[in-house]
């Protein structure tokens, strides 16, 4: 029985968020070891970001086979989309600029895109 595209998009997201809690347990644990700036930090959530959309961009062209850059997009909107709602919700309000925001979503849309087409 073939799943349908919202499964096969919620399954991929999820693995996306996995990928993302254990690259950021990573993360966390370079700057703990290496004392890293405020810079460093930054640029390696944004690449999280890129790996997390990337990896789940070719799941979902592997997955759907179809306008296979679409899907990839989709994910990667609907990756920024849950983490800017959980960012919202747990600080009550929106954090940063709306210039940082519109770039992490451009990281995402791009690198979810990326990920379709490389599939």
């Amino acid at each position: 029985m073939e799943k349908s595209k919202l499964q096969v998009t919620l399954r991929n997201l999820l693995i996306s968020y996995i990928l993302t809690g254990i690259l950021l347990v990573v993360l966390a644990l370079a700057l703990y070891k290496f004392q890293l700036k405020e810079g460093q930090i930054r640029l390696g959530v944004n690449a999280v970001y890129i790996i997390t959309c990337l990896f789940g961009g070719i799941l979902m062209g592997k997955s759907i086979r179809q306008r296979r850059f679409f899907w990839g997009l989709l994910l990667g909107l609907l990756y920024f989309v849950v983490l800017l709602a959980v960012s919202f919700l747990m600080s009550k309000g929106i954090n940063g600029s709306m210039n940082q925001i519109l770039t992490t979503m451009a990281i995402c849309a791009a690198s979810g895109t990326a990920g379709g087409m490389l599939s």
